[in-house]
């Protein structure tokens, strides 16, 4: 539901401004009240500059120049692919050939989507979603290998080193005039999307992801964000008047199908009846 929420706040701050104060609110005055994270301070900065500047300044900006609420979702979710090999690589984890499957099958109906979707869209845009993914996935592998005791407290803390570096960017890109027009105009809807990004979206959405991250294999946690397209597109749907096609709904079912086979939900369906079926049969009683 987020990029819809962050497509209604573009309508009233530029890009880089609405990420900045995404995270600088996020951080301010939590950090007063949460402790400091239990992890290397350069992990604080990689895990800021990863989920803060890459992820979602550049997902801002991608949306901003014309990426579509509805593929955004569809295209965020791309981040196992990024996620599962860099663990592999940095944190010499496994991954199940079920895994690999059900992710690869997932991709499949992404693609099937993304194709449907990306018709009329401006190139860059796509390609900045992407890059988006990427930087995500880099930021679940130093999370993970950070291995926070107070996730939490990472998140707060990690969120107080994005705003410097995106707000030096927006004064370069954006400038200080549209800064002065977002604080002008800005209405109900923007204050409310920025309310969502910061409470709804980090507190809850992010301070749950870190919490899972810092407890299980990123090659485990990452798939549940292929997720993200059936309720990104149903959102998209009802709220902005995306009309998603048959083709979009089809892939939508094999990314389901996907994210089963790789979480393991079959397996853990067919533990219960195998069980059941090794409990022998109660002697009767003469």
């Amino acid at each position: 539901m987020n990029f819809v929420v962050i497509d209604i706040g573009l309508e009233s701050f530029p890009p880089l401004l609405f990420a900045a104060l995404r995270f600088g609110l996020t951080a301010v005055p939590a950090i007063f009240f949460v402790p400091r994270p239990d992890v290397r301070w350069r992990a604080v900065v990689a895990v800021g500059l990863f989920i803060g500047v890459g992820q979602f300044g550049v997902l801002f900006v991608a949306m901003n120049i014309g990426l579509p609420a509805g593929l955004a979702s569809v295209i965020a979710p791309l981040q196992p692919v990024f996620t599962i090999p860099l663990a592999v690589v940095a944190l010499g984890e496994r991954p199940s050939l079920r895994q690999v499957i059900g992710v690869s099958l997932a991709i499949v109906g992404l693609g099937t989507i993304a194709a449907g979707r990306a018709h009329g869209v401006p190139l860059l845009a796509v390609a900045l979603g992407v890059a988006s993914a990427a930087a995500w996935g880099c930021g679940n592998v130093v999370t993970r290998a950070a291995g926070a005791k107070r996730p939490f407290s990472l998140l707060v803390w990690s969120s107080l080193v994005a705003p410097v570096p995106l707000l030096g960017l927006s004064l370069i890109f954006e400038g200080v005039g549209h800064w002065q027009s977002a604080a002008s105009s800005v209405g109900v809807s923007g204050m409310s999307a920025l309310a969502y990004v910061v409470i709804v979206s980090t507190f809850f959405g992010y301070g749950t992801w870190y919490r899972l991250l810092s407890r299980y294999p990123a090659s485990t946690v990452a798939p549940f964000t292929l997720l993200v397209p059936v309720v990104g597109i149903l959102t998209a749907w009802l709220v902005r008047r995306e009309h998603p096609t048959w083709g979009e709904l089809l892939g939508s079912l094999v990314v389901l199908v996907g994210l089963a086979l790789a979480l393991g939900v079959v397996d853990a369906l067919e533990v219960p009846r195998r069980t059941a079926a090794r409990v022998p049969a109660p002697t009767p009683r003469n």
